[in-house]
């Protein structure tokens, strides 16, 4: 199993806009959805990947918690789904469904939003504050397939109450560490070197 870190960009980054369907309600999703948001979540995750399915039942815990708390909860299939047909948006919805998604799970056909986020693997999160602004990126917390980590979320949930209570980032942050994002062909971002 491939595992491939995510690319840490520089905290105080802007989130970039974006506007992509929510395969589960049929909305158009965007960072305006959500005006009162105290947060943002973009979450790159999809369904295959073992390192997303260790933690989806806690993913999903944490998008029912944190929504309450007024963070906007955003998850993004970036995955080329003519390669991975497990990703496709019929299967996506019934993920969202079996697991208790209570946010937008979104498709990102083009690939366009994860290179503008420069995501690499799955799970991949970044958390913004309200003014978009790059609080958190990195792992949900440090269990991985095959280890006896138990899957708690975290680093996310540390990161997202200091977000929540005012404070400064949290220090050290680690990257996240999953699948690849399953690229087109020739559609690879230049961010890996």
């Amino acid at each position: 199993m491939a595992r491939t870190p995510s690319q840490m960009i520089e905290l105080g980054t802007e989130a970039p806009s974006f506007s992509l369907p929510d395969v589960v309600s049929g909305e158009t999703i965007s960072l305006d959805s959500f005006p009162d948001a105290k947060g943002y979540i973009i979450a790159f995750i999809c369904n295959h990947c073992p390192f997303v399915q260790l933690i989806r039942h806690e993913f999903a815990r944490y998008g029912r918690e944190y929504t309450n708390k007024g963070i906007a909860v955003i998850a993004i299939n970036s995955n080329d789904i003519q390669a991975v047909p497990d990703d496709a948006p019929d299967k996506m919805k019934d993920d969202a469904r079996r697991f208790g998604y209570n946010f937008p799970y979104c498709l990102d056909e083009d690939q366009s939003v994860a290179k503008a986020y420069h995501a690499a693997c799955t799970p991949d999160f970044y958390l913004f504050d309200a003014e978009r602004k790059l609080y958190y990126r990195g792992q949900f917390d440090e269990t991985r397939p095959g280890s006896d980590v138990p899957v708690t979320g975290r680093d996310l949930r540390a990161a997202s109450d200091a977000l929540l209570a005012g404070k400064p980032a949290p220090e050290p942050q680690h990257p996240s560490l999953g699948c690849n994002i399953k690229w087109r062909p020739g559609n690879e971002p230049d961010y890996f070197g």
